[in-house]
């Protein structure tokens, strides 16, 4: 009974519940008018904290800790960087009727973004993975994900995507994520050890700045008719097309493991660490990288597979972690 709560716990947090909270009350109760430029204001001044944030939590212990694994790394951000929009434009043919062309392009934005700290992290600890590689690979994919993801944007979605100029993208990019990053990781020196006491309640900073962010993007496109143009059917084949993606990823990433003969830890945490994509870093840099309504439909593939990817990767983390216990009590000493 215990791990089965443990698993509830973990697909239906109390930050899942406020994520679809804040989609019902966008819905429901846009903003708009001066009411959407304040948010928009606050909506800027929320990225900045969430990456100065993200700059002053960076250990750089860990990551040199783990960063002699380059083989491992160089896997993991072939596979978020690569893989994943090759496999976007592959399945175009299968995934536009699913979804639609507005919805499709959002999967294509999220197939350029970079993978999550925190889940993969937990998932390959729960796993018996590789830690330090983890935190390395997962920590790199999110500061390479601030200049490459805006590159794949433009060449996955080019004239289709309303990016604004590839030059004022790459700006808003650098004074609204990276200048916050930077300046976060030379402020660590000073105000890292307030940020670990302080860790807890952080959290709630970050998680708010998110919510912030979807409800703002959200009122925006529920203004501009977002679910007058999103069917059922295609929300709908959007579960399928999520499901598709990160079941090819995830079977992807565990035959490269073994094709290349990595050990199982290693393998556990190309597993994890390369099937991710970061919520964290998606829907704020959406809102840089956008313009228009059509925010909404670009983070909501991104929504949708964040949680499908909790639920499956909780089930195999579990399964790794008792295969490992197993081993450990045959191979023990009588």
């Amino acid at each position: 009974m215990e791990p089965l709560m443990k698993y509830l716990r973990m697909l239906f947090d109390n930050f899942t519940l406020a994520l679809l909270a804040v989609v019902f009350i966008a819905t429901v109760l846009p903003c708009s008018g001066e009411g959407a430029v304040l948010f928009g204001w606050l909506t800027n001044l929320a990225i900045g904290l969430l990456f100065f944030l993200h700059g002053a939590k960076l250990s750089r212990e860990a990551i040199i800790a783990g960063a002699g694994h380059w083989r491992l790394h160089l896997l993991v951000f072939a596979c978020t960087f690569v893989l994943f929009p090759l496999l976007g434009l592959a399945f175009k043919p299968l995934f536009v009727p699913l979804v639609g062309n507005e919805l499709y392009l959002g999967v294509l934005y999220l197939c350029a973004l970079p993978a999550t700290v925190q889940s993969a992290i937990a998932f390959t600890s729960l796993a018996r993975g590789n830690v330090p590689a983890a935190i390395c690979s997962a920590a790199a994919s999110s500061l390479l994900g601030i200049f490459l993801t805006p590159l794949l944007v433009m060449l996955l979605l080019g004239a289709s995507g309303d990016t604004g100029s590839g030059l004022d993208a790459v700006l808003k990019i650098t004074l609204q994520l990276l200048v916050p990053f930077v300046a976060g990781q030379l402020a660590r020196r000073w105000i890292g050890a307030w940020v670990k006491r302080n860790a807890r309640w952080l959290k709630v900073v970050d998680q708010g700045s998110i919510l912030l962010v979807v409800y703002t993007a959200f009122s925006e496109a529920v203004v501009t008719g977002l679910w007058h143009t999103v069917s059922a059917q295609h929300l709908a084949g959007l579960f399928a097309v999520c499901g598709i993606l990160l079941t090819v990823v995830l079977l992807g990433t565990r035959l490269l493991g073994r094709v290349l003969g990595f050990n199982v830890e290693d393998r556990i945490t190309i597993l994890f660490a390369g099937s991710k994509k970061s919520l964290a870093t998606g829907v704020p840099m959406a809102q840089v990288l956008f313009v228009g309504g059509g925010i909404g439909a670009m983070i909501l593939p991104l929504m949708l597979f964040h949680q499908i990817q909790l639920m499956v990767c909780a089930v195999l983390a579990q399964r790794y972690a008792a295969r490992v216990e197993e081993d450990e009590r045959v191979s023990a000493p009588s």
